[in-house]
């Protein structure tokens, strides 16, 4: 089977790149054939509100020269296009509901022109597969050939250095954009005790909040992008992951850190609910309340007992999102598009 993977990142820390590098790892582990273009192979205009729109044509004028999949599998709405263009059966994955997260993000005027190419791009796919219910619920009121496939890691092969700076260590580690809760994420860090250090992880166009508030608050340590070995590694050292998004689909990192051994306090947005168990594997809030998030921080540090139990129903929990279960159901979708295919030829032949 020859596979052709679109996707608009495949590398760094970002939810989407980690689903796209594990699921290339595992389908090649499998023996399968299989390529990639993403912004790392692919021109792209490095400014924000650019970079989707110029992937989407660089990508599209790539596949002009690219030969013939079986499987086309696009992630995300911006390589759906590039998808279109190329010969094979035709999957596309949506990580969160994405005319959502552009309104989010960008504004509602082009949140509302994103919904015209969302739809379009829907109606090219001969499957689509989405990461977490919420997005499920959405989008199979649009189309019927729609199935839910979680996110997933690679729960053996995650790192296992453990890195301690500070005796009460809690991290954030994700794209700094405002969808991603970073204006709650700088109150919280504004009404820590001083005692309780924040790691913070990521780059991207809110960074500079965070660079700064580091440099006049002692117990918040802004690093910037990190490997990924560095960065589990520093998750592994911390008691807690946070996680204020205000859009989320299954995110990958909330994943790692349950791996992990790490305490997870997250928003009640998208999958995050589906991953989490709310007070069993870990804790939920409203995005927006980050009271909620400090005193909750503060009290899983001073109660072990409590943390401990989390942390071990966590780790249970996680076994369902590895790679070795998910990437069956994406073998199972391909198989069945491809099967299609051939039953379409064969009622032409009769």
């Amino acid at each position: 089977m020859r596979i052709l993977i679109i996707s608009p990142t495949q590398t760094g820390i970002g939810g989407i790149a980690q689903h796209v590098s594990g699921l290339a790892k595992y389908l090649k582990s499998m023996n399968y054939d299989v390529d990639i273009i993403s912004s790392e192979n692919t021109f792209t205009i490095p400014i924000k509100g650019l970079r989707n729109p110029s992937f989407m044509l660089s990508s599209y004028l790539k596949t002009k020269f690219k030969k013939k999949y079986d499987i086309v599998h696009a992630h995300n709405v911006p390589a759906a296009l590039a998808m279109k263009n190329i010969y094979g059966k035709k999957v596309l994955t949506l990580h969160g509901v994405f005319s959502r997260q552009i309104d989010e993000i960008h504004g509602k005027t082009t949140g509302t022109i994103s919904e015209k190419y969302e739809r379009d791009a829907l109606g090219w796919a001969d499957i689509v597969t989405v990461i977490s219910k919420e997005a499920f619920d959405f989008y199979s009121k649009m189309v019927t050939n729609i199935k839910q496939v979680p996110n997933a890691i690679d729960v053996k092969s995650l790192p296992q250095n453990v890195d301690r700076l500070y005796e009460k260590q809690i991290i954030f580690a994700g794209r700094l954009s405002k969808e991603k809760g970073i204006d709650t994420l700088v109150k919280i860090a504004r009404m820590l005790p001083t005692d309780i250090h924040l790691i913070v992880l990521g780059s991207g166009p809110e960074e500079a909040k965070m660079r700064d508030l580091a440099e006049i608050q002692n117990n918040v340590h802004f690093l910037g992008y990190k490997s990924k070995e560095k960065t589990i590694s520093l998750i592994r050292g911390s008691d807690i992951l946070i996680q204020p998004s205000l859009a989320e689909g299954i995110s990958t990192t909330i994943l790692e850190a349950m791996a992990c051994g790490t305490a997870v306090v997250a928003s009640n947005v998208g999958g995050n609910g589906e991953v989490i168990k709310n007070g069993i594997t870990g804790f939920l809030f409203d995005p927006h309340n980050y009271e909620e998030f400090v005193r909750k921080i503060t009290e899983l540090l001073s109660d072990k007992k409590n943390t401990i139990s989390i942390i071990n129903n966590a780790k249970s929990e996680v076994e369902k999102y590895d790679w070795s279960h998910v990437g069956k159901l994406y073998l199972d979708i391909y198989e069945s598009v491809l099967d299609q295919s051939k039953y379409q030829r064969s009622d032409r032949q009769l």
